[in-house]
């Protein structure tokens, strides 16, 4: 779970390292987006000549959250860090080709199936 202004890692090779969150998308008055959930950052650390440049505005999907989130069948999921998916807010696709680290089954429920098949481990 993230509000405005939580500072999260990238999980992907957009060139992006760090970005923050400016907005959370999803309707009137949400204030915290959790996994699988889309929302607007800013890139404040990115690497030297990579598609993503240090203070773009991008949109990401959540994809691992500190926070833990129950699941239908009563148990729970958290990671040990925050990372989101840079993706194209209109048709869901990732903007990098590659995945990094473990990815939350939930996305596949928001229609993120491209990132589930790139992922190298969906939990």
């Amino acid at each position: 779970m993230i509000q405005h202004r939580t500072m999260v890692k990238s999980a992907d090779n957009t060139g992006a390292k760090r970005l923050q969150c400016i907005r959370v998308l999803g309707g009137y008055r949400k204030r915290t987006a959790r996994l699988g959930d889309l929302a607007t950052f800013v890139v404040k650390e990115a690497v030297p000549h990579s598609s993503v440049k240090k203070s773009d505005i991008v949109h990401a999907v959540l994809v691992r959250s500190v926070k833990e989130q129950r699941r239908a069948d009563g148990s729970y999921i958290r990671f040990n860090e925050n990372a989101v998916v840079i993706v194209d807010k209109a048709s869901k696709e990732p903007k990098g080709t590659r995945i990094f680290g473990p990815i939350a089954r939930e996305l596949r429920a928001n229609g993120y199936q491209k990132i589930i098949s790139l992922a190298p481990e969906v939990v």
